[in-house]
């Protein structure tokens, strides 16, 4: 197989990075890289790409998408990473979008959808509950038939930006008396600002609250924010969680962290040189080099065989491997800013944003918050698993 570019392909990927350069901001793309981007910074890039009808290109071409290949969207994402741009939200445009697209109304499609691409409205997830994660179809949170209304009640959590949300779809159970938990769900489209709903956030351990908690009592919503056909959640959260893979592996942010590592170390001075000049980091540092080439070739194949039509279950180990190299990144990003790394959350350092020092005062920061990268989006045990029956026959 050819894992290079096509001439076409090259000027596809050119033509993107022009789009990117020209159109998003430098501090959005350096508040990006350090983890630190805000609403407004996630807002302004989307509205940007969606300006250039780049922000939704999976989407039916209808609704502003592109038609694009699997090798031009893989292009498209890495691109992304590799700028330091704030990925579209995946909560409107890998999740609901998709979902209202291929199974909403036509007064859903004309109400949500161009709001949904543009990020007029900001989508919450309501899956996750406390006794429901990876478990998802032992859910509880109920939403009753009452005349032209469903009645919510219950609690949803690990609510991610749920704190910036507008609208949430969620998962509730309409048939509590259904004989299978996979049975009786359904997906419905709920205004957050309905009375009836309390949000609290979740503090992390590395000091933010991205996730937060909802709870809901005696929540009414028009029976009319039901999408598709009551009872058949469970298949439209499973089409959903598919579409939720896109770029997994993250090749491209991997780069540029290394890219970022590799500058520092080299004016990192130690009693003798630089850190650079150390054994065990620069064995470090190659090790890593090698697994991302690797990494980008597996991605490449795998890219390549779903052009094709098929899913590939190498899939698996993309995710599993670049969870553990960004993870890796985070902890060698720590070596490097050293004693500095302790300064998390100083305002100076984070506001000289364009030098050393805000990486430095982030590095712990990161480190901690990254630690989630092997739970969510399926834990890694669960991808060890799979790559054991599928990839190994066992």
């Amino acid at each position: 197989m050819n894992l290079g570019l096509s001439k076409d392909e090259v000027a596809f990927r050119d033509e993107l990075r022009e789009v990117l350069s020209d159109n998003i901001s430098r501090d959005i793309r350096r508040r990006s890289a350090l983890g630190q981007t805000t609403r407004a910074d996630i807002v302004e890039s989307q509205q940007a790409l969606n300006k250039h009808r780049i922000a939704v290109p999976h989407w039916p071409a209808q609704w502003g998408g592109r038609d694009w290949t699997p090798t031009q969207s893989h292009i498209y994402a890495s691109e992304l990473q590799r700028a330091a741009v704030p990925n579209p939200l995946a909560f409107n445009v890998s999740m609901v979008g998709p979902i209202i697209a291929e199974f909403g109304t036509e007064k859903q499609k004309q109400t949500f959808l161009p709001a949904t691409a543009n990020l007029d409205i900001w989508w919450s997830q309501g899956f996750s509950e406390p006794e429901a994660g990876s478990d998802l179809a032992s859910l509880k949170t109920t939403a009753l038939r009452d005349g032209d209304e469903y009645v919510i009640n219950g609690q949803k959590t690990w609510t991610t930006l749920g704190q910036y949300g507008d609208w949430m779809f969620l998962l509730a159970r309409t048939d509590p008396a259904a004989p299978r938990k996979q049975q009786g769900i359904s997906f419905i489209l709920l205004d957050l600002h309905t009375p009836g709903i309390e949000r609290r956030p979740i503090k992390l351990i590395d000091g933010g609250s991205e996730v937060n908690e909802f709870f809901f009592d005696n929540v009414r919503v028009p029976a009319e924010n039901l999408v598709g056909k009551e009872n058949f959640g469970w298949g439209y959260a499973k089409f959903l969680l598919g579409n939720e893979r896109n770029s997994i592996a993250q090749v491209g942010t991997s780069q540029r962290i290394f890219a970022e590592i590799a500058a520092q170390a080299h004016k990192r001075t130690l009693v003798e040189g630089t850190l650079v000049d150390d054994p065990d980091f620069r064995a470090k540092m190659h090790s890593i080099k090698l697994r991302l080439l690797a990494l980008e070739a597996t991605q490449l194949r795998v890219t390549g065989a779903s052009e094709n039509g098929k899913a590939s279950p190498a899939s698996s180990l993309l995710k599993l491997e670049g969870t553990r190299l960004l993870q890796e990144l985070s902890a060698l990003r720590v070596t490097v800013a050293g004693s500095d790394a302790v300064l998390v959350g100083d305002d100076d350092a984070l506001s000289s944003g364009l030098h050393a020092d805000a990486a430095d005062a982030v590095a712990s920061a990161q480190y901690l918050n990254l630690r989630k990268l092997s739970l969510f989006g399926g834990s890694n045990e669960i991808q060890r698993q799979v790559i054991a029956k599928t990839i190994l026959g066992l």
